[in-house]
């Protein structure tokens, strides 16, 4: 290994010291430990250890052929920290920001699909319902005022057969109309009496169905 290539490399294990730093941070920023539950946070961890993993494993392929040289390890513990001690805090204000503005974006659009989507959806089937309410009252008008004009036609057109009827009932002969009107006492005398059985014939039915 020659001196340029042992010299990017442990630039670039500083950097990625740095880089360790920083994504432990915003890890742990995102994570919140204490409302998540313990094997969610486990799996987590393995995850994003293997990643990283991954990550130097690639820069020292890409830097040096993938070897791995003790002053690897001083070079990645130098660059966490730098990082800890100079650019810690400076890194997390920035990430609070960011994260800060991304919500607001986020609610900002939010309420604007709410304001130029949903809303006039809203109003439109509001508008739908009011105009098929008013169809229907309209309609019901309608069908009211026709039922009282067919009535009203109806009994303008039977006018001259109740009348004709009433002349030929009065010219019948008094023995005749008397029965018939018998008759029609009698038929509703019989009704009131199924009337009257009617209640005692329910409590009997119901005193059988119990049995």
């Amino acid at each position: 290994m020659t001196l340029t290539t042992q010299f990017y490399t442990l630039l670039a294990m500083i950097c990625m010291g740095g880089w360790l730093g920083a994504s432990l941070d915003t890890y742990q920023r995102f994570l919140k430990r204490s409302r998540r539950k313990y094997f969610f946070v486990f799996i987590n961890d393995i995850l994003f250890w293997v990643v990283q993993g991954l990550l130097f494993f690639y820069t020292l392929l890409v830097v040096n052929e993938g070897e791995l040289r003790f002053y690897v390890f001083i070079a990645i513990l130098c660059g966490f920290a730098a990082y800890q001690s100079l650019l810690k805090a400076m890194y997390m204000r920035i990430l609070e920001h960011i994260i800060q503005a991304i919500i607001r974006l986020y609610e900002f659009l939010l309420k604007t699909g709410e304001f130029l989507i949903i809303r006039p959806i809203k109003m439109l089937y509001q508008l739908i319902i009011v105009i098929l309410l008013g169809i229907f009252n309209v309609l019901l008008v309608f069908g009211r005022l026709l039922l009282k004009i067919c009535w009203m036609i109806i009994k303008i057109c039977f006018a001259p057969v109740k009348w004709i009827g009433i002349m030929i009932w009065r010219l019948l002969p008094s023995t005749f109309t008397n029965n018939v009107e018998k008759i029609f006492q009698k038929c509703a005398g019989f009704l009131k009496k199924v009337e009257n059985i009617k209640p005692i014939l329910i409590k009997w039915w119901k005193k059988i169905r119990k049995q």
